[in-house]
């Protein structure tokens, strides 16, 4: 396991979940039909978005080992995935945050702030496709696969879609057709998590150095996906169950997304935990 990487673990799944929330979100706001009142509800709510945003950077920064040296890691934008990574992570958190502090306060026109929205969403998916860059290296072989990428958006799809969700929900957001939506997205993104997980721990006996194996990185792999599996699916159930409750159970939702989020920081720990660099 690679608790160790605690900063990592919780910078790459918490951002990813605000990614993947504020998407669902500002697809709704620019093309639902939700009323005005109902829609300003909806982005006051994306408050939540930025505080896992938040949290994400504080984390990142503790891996720097001095915090105050944060502004050098942006040295090399031409040519490291890392100083991009920072780069379009502060622009997405930057752009979205304006947007919705111009929201709440009334400020500028209606489309200046569509356009604040729709620029955040493009640069949270380049904030994306760069973070998954930091980890495609060749040098390390366990990371240099495909499943990075595929398991990084899956993180992006299933904690989005649940916390966007329960977000809308709060906000009084009436809309069966996006609960089934969502549900289904949620359901195939979770299954599609399980069987890339089932083929990247398949593929693990293949990778190896003159030093260790990989499939020797994480003894216990077996008991961990379990545990994953089990998180995932049982808060998936609790959350789809209260999403469609009449009593709109909001406890039960939020606990079923907090175990799909805890699945998610646990398979990333297993993520670094399977850190291994070629040859000696």
């Amino acid at each position: 396991m690679g608790w160790h990487e605690w900063p990592l673990i919780f910078f790459t799944v918490f951002a990813q979940t605000a990614v993947g929330a504020f998407i669902v979100m500002g697809l709704i706001t620019l093309f639902g039909k939700a009323d005005a009142h109902v829609k300003t509800a909806i982005t006051r709510n994306m408050f939540f978005i930025w505080v896992f945003m938040g949290l994400g950077f504080m984390a990142s920064t503790m891996h720097l080992g001095s915090p105050m040296r944060a502004i050098n890691a942006l040295n090399q934008i031409g040519t490291s995935w890392l100083s991009r990574e920072i780069l379009f992570g502060s622009m997405f958190f930057g752009l979205g945050g304006l947007y919705w502090l111009l929201s709440v306060i009334n400020k500028g026109s209606e489309s200046i702030r569509q356009g604040l929205m729709v620029a955040a969403m493009v640069i949270g998916v380049v904030f994306m496709v760069a973070m998954t860059n930091v980890y495609i290296i060749d040098t390390v072989p366990t990371w240099d696969t495909p499943f990075t990428g595929q398991s990084f958006t899956l993180t992006a799809v299933i904690c989005g879609v649940m916390l966007s969700l329960i977000l809308m929900r709060g906000a009084n957001l009436e809309c069966p057709r996006l609960g089934k939506v969502t549900a289904i997205v949620a359901s195939v993104a979770a299954v599609t998590m399980a069987m890339v997980t089932m083929s990247m721990v398949a593929d693990l006996p293949s990778i190896h150095s003159a030093i260790v194996a990989a499939s020797e990185l994480v003894p216990n792999m077996a008991e961990i996906q379990n545990l994953r599996f089990v998180l995932v699916f049982v808060g998936l159930a609790a959350w789809m169950w209260a999403m469609r409750s009449e009593s709109r159970s909001m406890p039960i939702a939020v606990i079923g997304f907090a175990m799909v989020l805890v699945a998610e920081l646990i398979g990333r720990s297993v993520f670094f935990g399977l850190h291994m660099t070629a040859g000696m």
